[in-house]
């Protein structure tokens, strides 16, 4: 069954951590508005790049700690 997630994540973390482990999507707002109030497009492009992984495709669930 297909997993989308409607974010709600106080953090990018949460939203790479569900993609990693297998969601097909996830609604991305926070991590992105805030790179681009501080820093505009430049912000964003440095919050995005801050995950580790050039694309979702390398979301993988060996990148995420189990507690």
């Amino acid at each position: 069954m297909p997993v989308r997630i409607d974010s709600g994540f106080p953090r990018g973390t949460d939203i790479v951590k569900v993609l990693a482990i297998g969601a097909q999507g996830v609604c991305v707002a926070r991590p992105y508005i805030w790179g681009l109030g501080a820093f505009g497009q430049p912000g964003v492009e440095r919050a995005l790049e801050q995950i580790g992984a050039p694309s979702i495709r390398h979301l993988v669930a060996a990148m995420v700690r189990k507690a």
